[in-house]
């Protein structure tokens, strides 16, 4: 049987078939984050996409930076029920009321956060200390959808005040800001995240 282009193409499988999630994997998955606010976006993002596919949200990446103000904290803290009311209707994003209510209250979340002295990054990047975790996956049944940070941050995000931060939503955020390279060691982009921080614990086999 002759090689398709998916089978030939190195790249970490979950990417294949879609332009937008090859690009979104060759330049953004992976690579280590400390912008305060692309964290945060990065947060109410992943929680939008509980119980779909990452690529519905890609799709919709630009009508939420237009709905949710280029998700900065301090305007979305104050939305109103008005507002709330207003981004339900609208298309550009998912119209889920317990979705859309979360950012506001992970806003407020943020914003307690920093009036605490605390910035966003380093409250998550504590985690892993400082440095991204190095796991080395020979195939996409060995990536974890949670671990034990994960838990963790979880627990410490809820107990901060912020929602929709489960395990798996946290692990994810981890992967996608590029706390953990879960890029498995035969992507091409392994080595060039794995050389873009200090080098932490390795996991895998």
């Amino acid at each position: 049987m002759p090689k398709t282009q998916k089978d030939e193409d190195p790249r970490c499988s979950w990417c294949h078939g879609d332009e937008l999630y090859r690009q979104y994997h060759d330049t953004e998955w992976g690579v280590p984050l400390y912008d305060d606010q692309k964290l945060f976006e990065f947060l109410i993002l992943e929680g939008a996409q509980a119980g779909l596919a990452w690529i519905t949200v890609l799709r919709k990446r630009e009508g939420y930076r237009m709905a949710f103000d280029d998700f900065d904290p301090e305007k979305i803290a104050r939305y109103s029920d008005r507002k709330v009311e207003a981004l339900l209707n609208n298309e550009g994003i998912i119209r889920n009321r317990l979705k859309v209510k979360s950012a506001v209250q992970n806003a407020r979340a943020y914003l307690d956060l920093r009036e605490a002295g605390i910035r966003f990054s380093d409250f998550l990047w504590e985690f892993v200390d400082g440095s991204p975790v190095q796991n080395r996956w020979r195939s996409m049944q060995e990536v974890p959808a949670t671990s034990d940070i994960s838990d963790r941050l979880s627990k410490a995000l809820k107990k901060r005040g912020f929602n929709f931060v489960g395990s798996t939503i946290c692990y994810a955020h981890m992967q996608a800001t590029g706390m953990v390279n879960d890029h498995l060691i035969s992507c091409p982009r392994y080595e060039p995240c794995r050389g873009m921080g200090i080098e932490g614990s390795d996991g895998g086999k």
